[in-house]
C-alpha cells in the first residue's frame, strides 16, 4: 500500500486533468483488452531486483478501489510456473483459517506448461466487506515466470452480488484469459 501511495504522489497536472506518471518496465504498456473491457496502465512497482508488478484498470477506476483490474507480475528469479502457482496456493491454504470465503482451483495446460489459478477471497478488516475473485495465468519465461491476471471486486452489498453472479461469468472469463494473446515480456 505504501508503494501505491508513493506512486499516487507522483501526480502531474496537465491542462486541468490529473495524470499519474507511469512507466512500463516489462514490455507490457497496455492497454489490455479482455472481454471487451480495456485496461490502461495505472501503477507500476519494482520492489526487488527480480520482481516487477504492473496494474491496469478501466477508465474511471483506481487501483485503490477498483471493480476490475488486469495485472502483470514478472519474477526473474528462476522460479517455474508450478513453483509460482504453488506459492500462491500455499498462501491461500493458510488464509482459509481466517477467511471462510477462500476457495481455489488450478487448471493446468499440459500442452503449453501454463497454469491458471482461479480463486476467491474476502476481507473486512477496514470495516468494508470486500470480496475478490481472481484468475492468474502463469507463463514460463527464460529466467522465471510471468503472471497475467484478472481481478474483480465487490464492496459491501456489491460483494454479495459478485458472489451470486460468479457462476454465470467465471468460466467465460477464465477461457478468455486462457486464449488471450500476451505480449512478450522484456525486462532490462
Amino acid at each position: 500500500m505504501i508503494g501505491r501511495l508513493i506512486a499516487a504522489a507522483m501526480v502531474v497536472c496537465l491542462a486541468g486533468s490529473v495524470v499519474v506518471a507511469q512507466e512500463d518496465a516489462v514490455g507490457a504498456p497496455g492497454p489490455f483488452v479482455l472481454e471487451g473491457e480495456s485496461f490502461e496502465l495505472a501503477w507500476t512497482s519494482h520492489p526487488t531486483d527480480t520482481f516487477y508488478k504492473q496494474e491496469y484498470v478501466p477508465a474511471g477506476q483506481t487501483v485503490e478501489a477498483y471493480e476490475q483490474m488486469f495485472m502483470v507480475d514478472v519474477l526473474t528469479n528462476g522460479l517455474s510456473v508450478k513453483e509460482a502457482a504453488g506459492t500462491m496456493v500455499d498462501g491461500l491454504k493458510q488464509r482459509q483459517a481466517s477467511d471462510p470465503v477462500v476457495n481455489f482451483a488450478m487448471i493446468e495446460n499440459e500442452a503449453t506448461g501454463e497454469i491458471i489459478l482461479d480463486f476467491v477471497l474476502s476481507d473486512n478488516s477496514s470495516g468494508t466487506v470486500i470480496v475478490e475473485w481472481n484468475a492468474y495465468r502463469y507463463v514460463s519465461l527464460e529466467d522465471g515466470v510471468a503472471m497475467f491476471g484478472i481481478s474483480r471486486r465487490g464492496y459491501d452489498e456489491g460483494a454479495t452480488e459478485l458472489l451470486k453472479g460468479l457462476k454465470g461469468w467465471r468460466m467465460g472469463t477464465i477461457e478468455a484469459l486462457a486464449v488471450m494473446e500476451l505480449p512478450e515480456v522484456v525486462v532490462e
